[in-house]
């Protein structure tokens, strides 16, 4: 239930900024056109997302929690409950017949760059750093869960109308945005893929944190390669230089956290409510932790940024590399979203954006030809 007071989440907020307040150094990106990061976590680290650095003027400000009321959020207290709420599950611990690739992808192009997040600052244009966005091409500080359901979408599946976002990157003083649709996959993060679900409507979190120090995003659960360019993998900051060659671009992959608490589809840190897999004791099988025992897809950004070259002047609009952090918010028409969950996921395949398996091409595709349900 939603707390009764709004107690807990300004004392959250006050320990989130305390603990950001308190630290001394700060990291500064690469390249006399940058702009300052933001300071970087504490040595006992934080779990939530204590706001963004500013830009476009708001250089250095930072907030602990939601504290501006919405339409998904009237009170403005941060907890934004599910309707109806998801309870009665225990993780699974099952062990189906064993399939390498559990995943579709959602591939989505970008729409636009603002200085706007809706999930860290609803209703407060140009606060944000500037991020760049995916898929919805209505995402802005305004951004609810109505005004995207439905909406258009740069998504190969027009069904897709969801906003992803992240912090844009920077060459110098030029925007490098990444071009065509990037991949975006949807897997089973823990081992009984037969249990995920598909996400709930309106369900909304932050991957990372701008505030994480290099440390906290090498040791990050969603960290997979870091930024990587022609032979060069597993960099916690941006490679000095990549080959310059056409064919080489700044990559990264970064996933999400994949278990639900059944119970909000936000809360003041844009974390709580979502947790990563636990191994289950005794194995190597992963299973959602009791807190946390609703399996929903997880989400693998796998983004390239057209640069290459001389890479000292690359820089993100959150600060250095190891800043790098992105938004997720829901809004797949919900037939559409089961259909390929159920086929991909629970099927065990390796589905494209229409949930088609060239390795089993008996098994057919969720989609038509134009990407919808047929």
């Amino acid at each position: 239930m939603r707390p009764r007071s709004k107690l807990p989440a300004l004392l959250l907020g006050t320990a989130l900024l305390a603990s950001v307040l308190g630290v001394g150094s700060v990291a500064t990106a690469a390249g006399p056109a940058a702009t300052p990061a933001a300071p970087a976590a504490s040595a006992a680290g934080h779990s939530g997302h204590s706001g963004h650095s500013g830009h476009s003027g708001h250089s250095g400000h930072t907030t602990a929690v939601s504290t501006r009321a919405s339409a998904d959020d009237p009170d403005g207290d941060g907890y934004i409950p599910a309707v109806p709420q998801v309870t009665g599950v225990t993780p699974s611990t099952a062990t189906p017949p064993p399939r390498y690739h559990k995943e579709f992808q959602a591939n989505c192009s970008v729409t636009h760059t603002a200085p706007d997040d809706p999930i860290i600052y609803p209703g407060q244009p140009g606060k944000s750093h500037d991020h760049t966005f995916m898929g919805n091409t209505t995402t802005n500080a305004g951004s609810t869960t109505a005004s995207l359901y439905g909406g258009n979408t740069t998504c190969n599946a027009p069904a897709d109308a969801s906003a992803y976002w992240m912090p844009s990157l920077y060459n110098g003083d030029k925007k490098i945005l990444p071009v065509g649709p990037q991949v975006i996959y949807y897997k089973s993060g823990i081992t009984d893929y037969t249990s995920v679900r598909p996400f709930p409507r309106g369900l909304r979190y932050v991957v990372g944190d701008p505030l994480q120090s290099a440390q906290q995003f090498r040791a990050h659960k969603g960290f997979v390669e870091g930024w990587e360019c022609g032979d060069s993998f597993f960099n916690v900051d941006f490679p000095a230089t990549c080959p310059s060659r056409p064919d080489v671009q700044l990559n990264i992959r970064f996933q999400a956290p994949s278990c639900w608490d059944g119970k909000y589809l936000d809360t003041p840190d844009h974390k709580s409510h979502m947790a990563y897999p636990v191994v289950k004791p005794g194995t190597n099988d992963n299973m959602c932790p009791a807190s946390h025992p609703v399996a929903l897809p997880m989400i693998e950004f796998k983004m390239a940024f057209p640069v290459n070259g001389d890479m000292s002047q690359v820089r993100l609009a959150s600060g250095r590399g190891y800043s790098f952090h992105y938004d997720f918010f829901n809004a797949w028409e919900e037939r559409t979203l089961k259909a390929l969950v159920d086929h991909c996921i629970v099927g065990g395949l390796q589905c494209d954006t229409r949930g088609y398996d060239q390795n089993h091409p008996e098994r057919g595709a969720v989609l038509n030809a134009d990407h919808r349900l047929p």
